[in-house]
Parts: structure tokens; C-alpha cells; sequence
């Protein structure tokens, strides 16, 4: 789930990047800003001091006392943000489903054979020969032939076969939204870096229109104004505030299973021809 923290998070990386456009690693693309320390919360007065004599500026995230609005618009429906495909493959030939691939665990295998089904959840420590025999098992209890060879099944005599692998999806949805205000305070030991680096900050995240948060919804990032101070010039302390407007989602997540077979009935106006397995 999103929230108050997640948003500081990707505004701290929206920040690093600004100053770092080449990576963290690398020099800054500020003159003079090089060594900058980036992080959420607010600083302590003895560390901020000793960084600003050493040349040191500090950027730094902090929520406005302001309290959120709440601004909830979009009904709670569940979206899977990414679909997850299977990793375990499943492959019939003739009278023979072998397995093949990386087993993990959230997926389920099964076959199906002249329309009784065995299905199991495959485990993390699984092997495609340990699926397969996982689903011999309860076929041969059924009563049904069943020849096992390393990943394959060897189902003599069988009509109709289908073999599956389905996996679970992570799914979120938003519960909730909100509009907060967030400050992003430059800390400079001189008037032109400050000036330098909150102009490159402001730059930077006037064309980020969206926020990606760590639940992988977005943000909607917009101008909320800003402050210059002088006061504590003596200390060598020139502040810039940047005060943005984030509307962001509380969400909720759920694992929702797949549908390994489904059951229907083929019919017409007159009645009921056949039962469907698919």
C-alpha cells in the first residue's frame, strides 16, 4: 500500500536524480554542490551546522503540518498492475504431458483427463519431476493408468487430455486518495548554490507530472509554492522551501488466484447437449 512515507521516498529519489542525473555515484550536475546529503525528515541542528561550514548542502523532505484533503474519486475496483506469467511450462503430446521450465511457488498445475481434473500447488522447493509425480498421485488414487517418467505423464488409454499452469496475481486497489502538501528544503552554505540547486530541484520535477510509488501507483505531483530565508546568514545557512502538492492513493493488496479449468454446458433452445471442461 501507498502512503505518506512512499511519497517522501520517490520525492527524495525525484531530488537525486535532479542533482545526479548521471547516478548517485557520480558528480553532481550542480557546481558546487557535489557533496549533498538527500533525505527525509528534518535535520538536526549540530549536523546541519557542521555540513554548511564544510561546504555540505543538505536537501531535505518534510510533510507540510497542513493535514491531507481527502479527494477519493475512483471506485474501489481490484487492478493487477503487471500480469506475472508462469515460469513451470506444460506440454501434451499424444497421450503424454510433460513439464519443463522453473517451478515457483504461486502457481498451480493440473490436468485434466476425460474430464476429471488433478490440480497442485506447486511449492518453492518443487522440481518438474516432483510436480509430475504430485499429480500422478491423486490420478492413480482415482483409479486411472498412469505411467510416470522423470517430468512426463504417460496416460494410456486416455480421449480428451488438458494440462495448465496458472499463476496467482498480485492485485491492488485504491481504497482511498488524498492531496498532501510536502516541502522540499534546500540547506546551502551560500546564496548562488541555493539558488543553483533549487532551481535545478524545481526544474527537474516541473516536468514530472506523476510520482511512481513503491506499490507502483502514481502521484500527482503540482506546484504548492515555496519560501526563501536570509535569517540565519550568519551561520552560513540559505534556505529555499519547495512546496509541492502530491495527490496520491491509499491502496490495498490481495493475491487473487487464477482459474486453473472451468466448467460449462454446451446447449441449444432445446435443452442441455453436452457438459464443457475448458
Amino acid at each position: 500500500m501507498a502512503d505518506q512515507s512512499d511519497v517522501e521516498t520517490a520525492l527524495a529519489a525525484a531530488v537525486t536524480a535532479a542533482l545526479y542525473p548521471n547516478g548517485a555515484n557520480q558528480a553532481s550536475g550542480v557546481a558546487g554542490a557535489e557533496t549533498s546529503r538527500i533525505y527525509r525528515g528534518w535535520p538536526a541542528s549540530a549536523a546541519l551546522d557542521a555540513d554548511l561550514a564544510a561546504g555540505i548542502v543538505n536537501v531535505t523532505i518534510y510533510p507540510s503540518p497542513a493535514p491531507p484533503r481527502e479527494t477519493t474519486r475512483y471506485p474501489p475496483t481490484w487492478q493487477v498492475p503487471t500480469l506475472i506469467t508462469p515460469t513451470l511450462t506444460v506440454a501434451i503430446s499424444g497421450v503424454s504431458v510433460t513439464f519443463g521450465g522453473q517451478p515457483a511457488s504461486g502457481q498451480v498445475a493440473g490436468v485434466a483427463v476425460d474430464g476429471a481434473t488433478y490440480s497442485y500447488a506447486v511449492q518453492a522447493t518443487d522440481t518438474t519431476a516432483s510436480v509430475a509425480a504430485s499429480l500422478a498421485a491423486p490420478a492413480r488414487a482415482a483409479g486411472r493408468i498412469v505411467q510416470l517418467s522423470g517430468a512426463t505423464l504417460g496416460l494410456p488409454g486416455a480421449g480428451h487430455i488438458l494440462a495448465r499452469v496458472v499463476q496467482s496475481q498480485s492485485a491492488i486497489r485504491e481504497t482511498r486518495r488524498q492531496r498532501q502538501e510536502f516541502k522540499v528544503i534546500c540547506w546551502c552554505p551560500t546564496p548562488m548554490l541555493r539558488d543553483q540547486v533549487a532551481g535545478a530541484i524545481d526544474s527537474a520535477l516541473s516536468g514530472l507530472y506523476f510520482l511512481t510509488l513503491a506499490d507502483g501507483t502514481g502521484g500527482r505531483l503540482t506546484l504548492g509554492g515555496g519560501a526563501t530565508s536570509d535569517q540565519a546568514e550568519t551561520a552560513r545557512m540559505y534556505r529555499r522551501d519547495l512546496v509541492y502538492l502530491v495527490d496520491y492513493p491509499t491502496t490495498e493488496a490481495s493475491i487473487l488466484p487464477s482459474m486453473l479449468f472451468g466448467t460449462g454446458t454446451l446447449g441449444s433452445t432445446a435443452g442441455a447437449i453436452a457438459p464443457l471442461l475448458g
